[in-house]
């Protein structure tokens, strides 16, 4: 009898070190996911962060655009919205799920560029530019590329930020040089102002909000 209750004492001790917490198991504890905020562009003239809603407050007290990634085309809510204090945690307008966010700091109040150009105004075939909102700080446009579009070549009036919303493949021609670039959604692109280039659409539709950021 002593030696049954021995063998059962053991098996239960082993059926107990394979027992995997819920946790670790990837089971849902009931608590909303945080993630850490995660920089993806620093210039003197913006920064950027790819996170969730739910940990924007840990960027810190920024005003700053914010642009969901999860939202489909047809979906309710916001393209994008303007925080005046990111540390309050205010972005229900788009959302729990993933967020780029983009800071405007220290921009230029040195006149354009000669010959420079905004967002639509370049030659262009196969796009589109829906204006969302603008504040002294930033003009904030929704735009897509279908397949093939083209961009002819253009010099740009201000630093623009381009936030990806869905993967694609750009050729570009800047300074005698084509490349092709390979994007995911919520990839951040700085296209300084001054800078000059042309961009051709080699795969499908691509969309992506603008961030247009003013003189001060």
């Amino acid at each position: 009898m002593q030696r049954f209750l021995t063998i059962v004492s053991v098996l239960i001790a082993a059926a107990a070190q394979r027992t995997v917490p819920a946790t670790a198991a990837g089971q849902s504890t009931g608590k909303p996911s945080v993630k850490s905020p995660t920089l993806v562009l620093d210039k003197p003239q913006v920064r950027a962060w790819r996170t969730t809603a739910d940990s924007l407050a840990a960027i810190g007290h920024v005003a700053a655009v914010v642009v969901p990634l999860d939202r489909g085309a047809d979906s309710p809510g916001a393209d994008a919205i303007w925080v005046d204090d990111a540390g309050s945690g205010e972005a229900s307008p788009v959302g729990r799920g993933s967020i780029v966010v983009v800071q405007p700091r220290a921009a230029t109040a040195a006149p354009p560029p000669a010959g420079g150009s905004k967002p639509g105004e370049a030659p262009f075939t196969g796009m589109s530019f829906k204006p969302l909102f603008e504040n002294d700080r930033a003009s904030i446009i929704r735009a897509r590329m279908e397949v093939d579009a083209r961009e002819g070549f253009h010099t740009h009036a201000s630093d623009t930020i381009v936030v990806y919303l869905s993967p694609g493949q750009i050729e570009d021609t800047a300074d005698g040089k084509t490349v092709v670039r390979h994007w995911k959604p919520g990839d951040v692109e700085f296209e300084g102002r001054g800078t000059s280039h042309s961009a051709k659409n080699l795969g499908a539709a691509i969309d992506v909000v603008l961030v247009v950021l003013k003189p001060r």
